[in-house]
């Protein structure tokens, strides 16, 4: 067992096959990818911009990302994606419990992989396996209003609006995918 942002679970689980993708855990071979991601102008457009790729040469690790709660999403042997599911900061706005601490999903997909339905997959696969292994624990999305690529799945995924703030000089939406009521 293993500490997922406070919570037990078993980490890493078996990989979740799901029609075209698999959800692993990170790999040596992924840290080029994972530069990839962190550099990419299109990426980092709604989360404070690209990083410089010399500093991330120095600073990836060789296996990067090896945390409980983050998916390697994998389409025929390469990976695409990561995804995140991580206790939301308690000092960040939005929240659904009167004591914060949920779970918030996050996730990056390379500009060559965007546009054809795997974030719904892959989230959807994280989302559920979430479920299963925390079935009370509600999971909340937080994105720029100007990401319409982000609300449009935030909505396909169940998600629901809870409110809206500014943070990080923006406009942001905050939603949560649970039976839980918001605690305002």
């Amino acid at each position: 067992m293993t500490e997922l942002g406070g919570w037990t679970v078993t980490w890493p689980p078996a990989p979740i096959r799901t029609e075209r993708l698999v959800l692993r855990e990170s790999e040596a071979r992924d840290r080029t990818a994972f530069i990839e991601l962190f550099a990419s102008p299109e990426v980092g457009s709604y989360i404070g911009g690209p990083r410089p790729r010399d500093e991330l040469q120095r600073a990836v690790p060789e296996v990067p990302g090896r945390r409980p709660g983050l998916f390697v999403i994998d389409l025929d042997g390469a990976m695409i994606s990561m995804i995140t599911l991580d206790r939301r900061n308690a000092e960040r706005p939005g929240h659904v419990r009167p004591d914060a601490g949920e779970a918030e999903l996050g996730y990056m997909f390379l500009p060559q992989a965007w546009g054809r339905g795997y974030a719904a997959e892959a989230c959807a696969a994280a989302l559920d396996w979430f479920a299963a292994v925390l079935p009370s624990e509600p999971v909340v999305l937080c994105t720029q209003t100007a990401n319409d690529r982000a609300m449009r799945l935030a909505a396909k995924l169940g998600f629901t609006e809870v409110e809206r703030f500014e943070e990080y000089g923006a406009e942001q939406w905050f939603g949560v995918r649970s039976s839980l009521t918001p605690s305002g």
